[in-house]
């Protein structure tokens, strides 16, 4: 396995950590390449626009490799009109693979919407393999990269009317990634249009997002027209957010309980994917068909490509 690192987003607080995931990954039989956009810092940002551009577009004559982002933070808002989407579309459906998250999401999404290529919503270098690395995101991310599977069964209470089955046949694609992001890209050409992703799928994660901005951030997505196209919900990590005295009892299940009120019980929203700003995370691919059968007791979500 050939990893090939960017920088598109956010500099590293302390850059020699990469050291770690190198040596991680030269022991698990992989090499590792372009540790070099590591080292660059331009404000609080990973390099210069121009730097960080060139990264990303250089991707597009690689074969073979798993791109993968070092970090997220904020970046790539200021790049996405430059990137050259084509022609790294045409390099993924050649089997280049690109992988991260967060920030990234952008990325993902825009990817998708601009040539319909898939993309992985993952793990990232620094966070995910420059220090105590999980057993279970390592097992699900090689998963995703070498057997081009998907399996993960969630076994915790959920708020479902009715078991849900949908198979490979139905064709929901599986979209989504940090909420933040995805928000961020409604009304612009690089979010999914409404037919790319209708009857599919959408996960999504965010972190230090206090339970009212995301609920308002899934009410607008429900303006919008995209929730009530869904097939199912699927509710990642939302975590760092501090409650208040003022907020009296209102929580994230609280939030939750207006969206599924609004959706008249016709979207299920389901919830504990592990997925997101956490240690233990699934390799979730943007842009396949995947299957899900849910009851009271958990789910099971599931793909092959």
């Amino acid at each position: 396995m050939n990893i090939h690192l960017i920088a598109p987003s956010g500099c590293l607080p302390d850059p020699t950590v990469v050291d770690q995931g190198v040596v991680w990954f030269n022991g698990k039989g992989a090499n590792v390449q372009n540790m070099s956009c590591s080292q660059r810092q331009f404000q609080r940002f990973a390099g210069t626009d121009l730097e960080r551009l060139d990264d990303i577009n250089a991707i597009a004559h690689l074969s073979n490799t798993v791109v993968m982002s070092l970090r997220g933070g904020y970046g790539l808002s200021r790049l996405m009109s430059d990137i050259q989407w084509q022609a790294i579309g045409k390099q993924v459906h050649k089997g280049l693979q690109i992988v991260g998250h967060s920030d990234f999401t952008a990325f993902n999404l825009g990817l998708f919407a601009q040539t319909g290529a898939p993309s992985f919503a993952g793990p990232m270098f620094s966070y995910d393999f420059c220090g105590q690395v999980s057993p279970f995101t390592w097992k699900h991310f090689h998963q995703a990269i070498e057997k081009s599977r998907l399996e993960i069964e969630v076994l915790s209470p959920q708020k479902i009317e009715k078991p849900l089955s949908i198979d490979l046949n139905d064709q929901a694609v599986l979209w989504g990634g940090n909420l933040t992001m995805l928000t961020s890209l409604l009304g612009t050409a690089y979010m999914p249009t409404h037919e790319q992703v209708k009857g599919g799928m959408l996960f999504i994660e965010d972190v230090n997002e206090h339970p009212y901005r995301v609920e308002r951030m899934l009410h607008q997505l429900i303006d919008a027209g995209y929730l009530t196209e869904q097939r199912a919900i699927l509710m990642g990590d939302f975590s760092a957010y501090k409650l208040s005295d003022t907020d009296r009892g209102y929580d994230l299940d609280q939030a939750l309980t207006s969206i599924r009120h609004r959706l008249n019980g016709q979207v299920p929203i389901l919830t504990d994917l592990p997925f997101g700003h956490c240690a233990d995370k699934l390799t979730l691919p943007i842009g396949r068909f995947a299957s899900l059968s849910a009851s009271q007791t958990g789910y099971i979500l599931q793909s092959n490509w």
